[in-house]
């Protein structure tokens, strides 16, 4: 969005169209509201153009597809029965209440529908209506009247309503021709582009799939269809080539690929097994991160899968996070030999977190100012009851283990440590190969009552945290509403290497645990004091770090990294046993290191462990056993030759050491 004041030469009131007849401009922001481009201002209003290629532009253009994606379909099927079409991420959806579901064919022609209507050039025209209107004009919705009575501040019982209701007004978008007749209408709160020739040749239908009315398995079963919509057909197009590119690289795909991980259903959805090449690499990511961690000041505990609910209850993750937690198991009820209860049995939970476990080894003795910062780390393996559907290989599942740190401090150390924890967070993701960053500041909302603890506390953690995030010099984006139920949080979001964005490091700042758990420490006037408590989640979960990183590198993972770190391939069987020779020198190096000795021919090993994104292979035939020599082929299938056994160690072990990520010979050193 940007800001533009109302031209000089153009006298008040006016629309839109007249202040800004740049054809770029699809809607304004007038006193911080959006609205349509027909609107119109008056002098002391402040308004901001809002540009087509801007976040609340293309959100603006892609819920207009939307609209044009429904008129389309009940040209085709009138009977169908509208649902809601929000815009989301890099596209949108409209779900539909139909008889029979949508086939590929189906598709084909609505795309054609939607063609038409976008060269008809029909305006979208804003029309405030009362609830008894609505109900009348849509009696054949049933989906839509039932939108109308969540109208005032309730949409949110509606998964995306708030598209349609949830202002203080209802309203009802006309499509009307140039001969100004309506086409077709449906209940928005809008904005919307000016008409549906501005919607262009820039969008796409992706795919179909069943919804629940309201997001709720209860309810009917609608059918969704996914679109996606851009400024131009070059950007759509760009876009499809990002898609094709996310999915040669779809951590799921390559997971099996390369032998790294399963999920058996055996074990359940959402459980994931590794398999010993996905081990290694796992391995590596852990082990690396526990070196930074006792190099940082941090201590190792641990502690149990499973506890008594009054834990949960403490903590408050029973009254807030009960919905994300797998159901409790009744245990140690004791009973005697005539069947009579003489102790009451326990509820024992699955732990989806581990800070309360942490509070309680902070509380298990007297602590002192001299102790703090106390910084205790674990990896934590942790269980949170995902539905079903929205399970998503390693980087959504039931069963995770978070590298999950807390530190407690005393007010006056806040700020330093924040600042030091966001310098190690963004140190150690470069170490993985990660050095794209922007911050994410996530704040209560207002008036909510799933956040809790005292509103000064808030405000104070709140502007700590912003001022931290400013002063790192990294963009900082707004999430109203984004924190934790006790307290707000700084996230860091990576750009991977096809420009994705992914959630990582979280550093939250909580004044409410300690008050829970009643932590204190004596200070250094003598009195208790209450510490205030930082929580740190660096990878979030190793699961789905291994799932960023592995699509972060398509697989080709750097050296220090790699399972399978040196490959041996003989010219012929007579060379083996001198190739043998190298790779078990690599070997005692601390280089995991293979030798190839199967039976085929060379060219085939050759593109057998290219496929398998083994970073370095080592080849030897006469002229390299004659000379004591091995050489090198590289990713990038350029070769170095004639490198002596004892250089070519040390610069494989050298390249693991510097945790390079090796595709030529240059990179080796």
């Amino acid at each position: 969005m940007s800001h533009a004041p109302a031209p000089a030469d153009v006298a008040l009131p006016a629309d839109g169209f007249a202040l800004f007849p740049d054809r770029s401009v699809v809607a304004l922001r007038v006193n911080g509201a959006l609205r349509d481009l027909a609107t119109v201002v008056t002098t002391g209003d402040e308004v901001d153009a809002v540009t087509i290629d801007s976040a609340d532009g293309l959100d603006i253009l892609r819920h207009s597809t939307a609209h044009v994606l429904a008129q389309a379909v009940q040209r085709i099927r009138p009977q169908a029965n509208l649902g809601i079409g929000p815009p989301i991420t890099d596209g949108f959806y409209y779900d539909f209440g139909v008889d029979d579901p949508f086939t590929p064919e189906d598709l084909k022609a609505i795309k054609k529908e939607m063609e038409r209507i976008v060269r008809e050039g029909q305006r979208f025209v804003r029309r405030v209506v009362t609830d008894d209107e609505a109900r009348a004009e849509l009696a054949g919705e049933p989906f839509k009247l039932e939108l109308i009575g969540l109208k005032g501040g309730s949409a949110e019982a509606a998964e995306g309503a708030s598209v349609e209701v949830g202002a203080g007004e209802l309203t009802i978008y006309d499509n009307v021709t140039r001969d100004g007749e309506t086409a077709w209408k449906d209940l928005c709160r809008g904005p919307h582009v000016p008409g549906t020739r501005m919607v262009g040749n820039g969008w796409d239908l992706t795919r179909v799939a069943g919804a629940y009315w309201r997001g709720s398995e209860k309810n009917p079963q609608l059918q969704r269809i996914y679109g996606t919509a851009w400024p131009t057909k070059d950007e759509l197009r760009a876009y499809q080539q990002r898609l094709e590119e996310a999915a040669r690289r779809d951590h799921r795909k390559l997971g099996a690929e390369l032998d790294l991980f399963s999920f058996p259903d055996e074990i359940g959805p959402g459980l994931s097994v590794f398999h010993p090449k996905g081990g290694i690499i796992r391995y590596e990511i852990e082990q690396y991160m526990r070196e930074r961690l006792l190099a940082g000041g941090y201590e190792v505990v641990n502690s149990p899968h499973i506890t008594k609910g009054d834990l949960f209850m403490t903590s408050g993750h029973l009254q807030w996070y009960a919905d994300g937690m797998y159901p409790p198991m009744e245990l140690d009820e004791i009973v005697d030999g005539e069947g009579n209860v003489t102790r009451q049995g326990q509820e024992y939970y699955l732990k989806p977190m581990n800070c309360p476990f942490h509070n309680l080894i902070f509380r298990a003795r007297g602590r002192s100012y001299r102790e703090l910062p106390l910084r205790l780390a674990e990896f934590g393996t942790v269980y949170r009851y995902e539905k079903s559907g929205t399970l998503a290989g390693l980087t959504r599942v039931r069963g995770m283990t978070q590298d999950d740190a807390h530190i407690y401090v005393t007010p006056d150390q806040v700020r330093d440590e924040l600042t030091r924890n966001l310098e190690f967070v963004l140190s150690v993701l470069r170490d993985y190969g990660l050095d794209d960053f922007y911050l994410e500041l996530s704040t209560k909302e207002e008036g909510n009552p799933k956040f809790i603890g005292a509103d000064h506390l808030w405000a104070e953690a709140t502007d700590t945290l912003r001022e931290v995030a400013e002063a790192s010099g990294l963009e900082l984006v707004p999430d109203p509403g984004g924190a934790a139920f006790y307290g707000p949080k700084i996230s860091v979001q990576a750009r991977d290497a096809i420009g994705r964005t992914w959630q990582m490091s979280t550093i939250q700042l909580d004044f409410n645990q300690p008050e829970r758990f009643a932590l204190e420490y004596t200070g250094s006037d003598g009195a208790k004091h209450r510490p205030v408590m930082i929580h740190r989640a660096l990878f979030g979960s190793i699961e789905r770090f291994f799932a960023i990183l592995l699509e972060h590198y398509a697989g080709a993972f750097p050296v220090w990294l790699s399972p399978v770190q040196v490959v041996g391939i003989p010219v012929a069987e007579e060379y083996a046993d001198y190739l043998s020779d190298v790779i078990g020198q690599l070997r005692a190096a601390g280089v995991r290191a293979q030798l190839d000795d199967s039976d085929d021919r060379m060219q085939k090993k050759i593109r057998t462990h290219t496929t398998q994104k083994v970073p370095l292979m080592l080849i030897a035939g006469e002229q390299d056993r004659a000379g004591g020599t091995v050489s090198f082929r590289f990713r990038d299938g350029t070769q170095l030759n004639a490198v002596p056994i004892a250089d070519a160690v040390a610069r494989v072990r050298a390249a693991v050491t510097a945790k390079s990520l090796v595709n030529t010979a240059d990179d080796l050193g």
